[in-house]
């Protein structure tokens, strides 16, 4: 109960883009694991593997639809994805909690780099990686 209401009032107070946001979710994320004595099994390998799955079950939602398809979800799957999307970023959020990373500026700085790697000039419309532009 009182993880509930530890992520209810977070949500009642955080925008969701916002980092004390990612900050939030990461002590109740500490939290959770501590209640369950889950920590013991929470290493970045066991972390990282999980988060692989998590996210090959989201793709698993698209395997085989037609491109069309695949952008036109319907709102029952659309609530499935959300919870397999919920996943991979509490997985994720986890994993980084244990490599010491801030994922708001760990991502900030990556799409520096990536704006340095992809100028708009070179990258725009099209699809090749940055070595090939």
């Amino acid at each position: 109960m009182a993880q509930r209401e530890s992520v209810s009032d977070m949500n009642n107070t955080q925008s969701a883009g916002s980092p004390d946001l990612l900050q939030n979710l990461r002590n109740a994320l500490r939290q959770f694991a501590a209640e369950r004595d889950w920590d013991q099994f929470h290493s970045p390998k066991n972390l990282a593997i999980a988060l692989n799955v998590e996210a090959a079950e989201l793709l698993e939602h698209f395997q085989w639809l037609p491109d069309a398809e695949a952008a036109a979800i319907p709102p029952e799957k659309c609530a499935k994805l959300r919870e397999e999307l919920a996943d991979v970023l509490l997985y994720l959020i986890r994993l980084a909690d244990k490599l010491n990373v801030d994922l708001a500026v760990a991502a900030a700085e990556k799409l520096k780099i990536n704006a340095t790697k992809y100028p708009v000039h070179k990258a725009r419309g099209s699809s090749k990686k940055y070595t090939e532009l």
